[in-house]
C-alpha cells in the first residue's frame, strides 16, 4: 500500500544544483584546492556571503512587535508602494499596477503559475530557463514549453519564439510567457532592443487574440547594466494583457534567507485589475497567508528613507562593481579559446554550450571544478568565484570540453 498519490511518490529529494554545492563543499573541507561555480548567491572575493551592511542594520532594527506580528495577507501597502516605484519608475505601467508580497521571486513565480493558467496547460519559456520553473509549474500540475533561445549567431532566436507563442495560444487559448530578462538565468544574456521591439509585437497581437500574461522575472534586474531600459517595450502590451513582474529581494538586497519578494501586475483594464489584485490575495491566503513582516519593513525603509537609501546604493554599487570584474575576466580570458556561449554582459550566471554536458562536467569535477550541467550547456555562477580564479576556471573549462 502506498501512503503518498501516485504523482508524488518518486520526487527527487534534493534539487541539484545544492547536492553539488554540497559536494563541493565536502571537497573544500578536506583541504582539496576547489573552485565552486554553483551556487547562484553573491560571494566577495573570501568566499562569504556578500552582503549589504545598512540592510543588514535595518533588518535588526526592526521593532520586536512588528517583527512578531502578522504582516497583511498581500503585503505591507508601503513596502508594495516602495517597489513598484523603484521597479517601474516613471513608466505608465506604474499607474496600472497592483501588487502582492510573496517570499521571494519564487512566490511571484508560483502565483503567476497558479492564478493565469489552468491546470494541464502550460507556461512557456525559452529553451535554457531556471530549472524550478519545471518544478514549481509540475507541483501545480502544469507544464513548461520552450523555444528554442539561440540562433547559430547567438543572438536572440525571434522566429521561433513568435511560432511557439502562437503554438502555444491556439493549443490552450491563453498565454502565460516567463521572460527572464535583463541577465538571464543560466546564460547571462540581455536582449537587445531590436529583439525587445520584435517580442513586444508579438506579444502585442497575441493579446489581441487570447488572454494574454508576460511574466518579467527580474531577480538579476540591479546587476544589469540598463535597469529601466526593457520597460517601454513592455507597456503596449498591458493595453489589453497582463504584464507582470517577479521582484526579489534576495540579490539586490541580499536577503536570500529572509524571502521578501513580490508580484507586480499592471494592466489598463480597471475591471481586470481589481480581480487580479482579489486573486493575487486570495492566493496569498491559500499558501503562506502571510510573509516575513521583518524583512518587509526592513526594505521599506531602505527605499523610503533618504539616508539609508543612499547607503544602500552606494553598498550595492561596489558588489555590482565586484561582480563585473569577475565578467570582464571572464571574457577577456575565454577570447581565443574554443568556449562558445553567449553574449555576457552582466549577471550571476553565464552558460557554456557542451555536447556533452555529464561528461564535461565529471572531468572538471576531478579537478576539483564545479559546475551545473543543463541540456548541451554547462552552468557558470561567476557570482561565487573569486576574480583571481577565474582564469583557471576558463582554463579549466577549455581543457575539459
Amino acid at each position: 500500500m502506498k501512503l503518498l498519490p501516485e504523482r508524488n511518490a518518486d520526487r527527487p529529494g534534493n534539487d541539484p544544483i545544492f547536492a553539488l554545492n554540497a559536494q563541493a563543499q565536502e571537497r573544500k573541507a578536506k583541504g582539496d584546492a576547489v573552485i565552486n561555480a554553483t551556487v547562484g548567491a553573491l560571494l566577495e572575493d573570501d568566499g562569504t556571503l556578500a552582503v549589504l551592511p545598512t540592510v543588514i542594520e535595518a533588518l535588526r532594527s526592526v521593532p520586536a512587535t512588528k517583527a512578531a506580528g502578522y504582516a497583511p495577507i498581500a503585503g505591507d501597502p508601503t513596502f508594495l508602494e516602495a517597489v513598484r516605484k523603484d521597479l517601474l519608475g516613471a513608466s505608465s505601467l506604474r499607474d496600472i499596477a497592483v501588487s502582492a508580497a510573496t517570499p521571494g521571486g519564487t512566490g511571484a513565480l508560483r502565483h503567476a503559475i497558479s492564478t493565469f493558467t489552468e491546470r494541464g496547460q502550460s507556461i512557456l519559456t525559452s529553451s535554457f530557463y531556471w530549472g524550478p520553473y519545471a518544478t514549481i509549474a509540475d507541483e501545480h500540475e502544469r507544464k513548461v514549453s520552450t523555444f528554442n533561445m539561440f540562433t547559430e549567431a547567438r543572438g536572440f532566436d525571434v522566429a521561433a519564439f513568435e511560432k511557439a507563442l502562437d503554438d502555444n495560444a491556439k493549443a490552450q487559448g491563453r498565454v502565460l510567457v516567463f521572460l527572464n530578462d535583463p541577465c538571464h538565468n543560466p546564460t547571462g544574456y540581455s536582449m537587445t532592443s531590436a529583439e525587445w521591439e520584435a517580442v513586444r509585437d508579438a506579444l502585442v497581437r497575441t493579446s489581441e487574440k487570447v488572454p494574454t500574461t508576460v511574466m518579467a522575472d527580474v531577480a538579476y534586474l540591479a546587476f544589469a547594466r540598463d535597469t529601466t531600459g526593457f520597460l517601454q517595450y513592455l507597456e503596449p502590451i498591458a493595453d489589453k494583457g497582463l504584464v507582470c513582474f517577479a521582484w526579489s529581494g534576495s540579490k539586490g538586497f541580499g536577503l536570500y534567507g529572509q524571502r521578501v519578494g513580490a508580484l507586480i501586475a499592471c494592466t489598463k483594464d480597471e475591471a481586470q485589475r481589481g480581480a487580479v489584485q482579489r486573486a493575487l490575495s486570495y492566493a496569498c491566503r491559500g499558501t503562506w497567508s502571510n510573509c516575513n513582516a521583518s524583512a518587509m519593513d526592513a526594505v521599506k525603509r531602505c527605499f523610503t528613507d533618504a539616508t539609508l537609501d543612499a547607503k544602500v546604493r552606494e553598498e550595492r554599487a561596489r558588489l555590482i562593481a565586484l561582480l563585473d570584474g569577475r565578467v570582464r575576466a571572464f571574457n577577456a580570458a575565454a577570447a581565443g579559446t574554443k568556449l562558445v556561449y553567449p553574449r555576457y554582459d552582466g549577471g550571476f550566471f553565464v552558460t557554456v554550450f557542451a555536447k556533452d554536458p555529464k561528461a564535461s562536467m565529471e572531468k572538471l569535477t576531478a579537478r576539483g571544478v564545479f559546475v551545473v550541467p543543463g541540456p548541451g550547456s554547462l552552468r557558470v555562477a561567476l557570482c561565487s568565484v573569486a576574480e583571481r580564479d577565474v582564469g583557471a576556471l576558463v582554463t579549466a573549462l577549455d581543457e575539459c570540453l
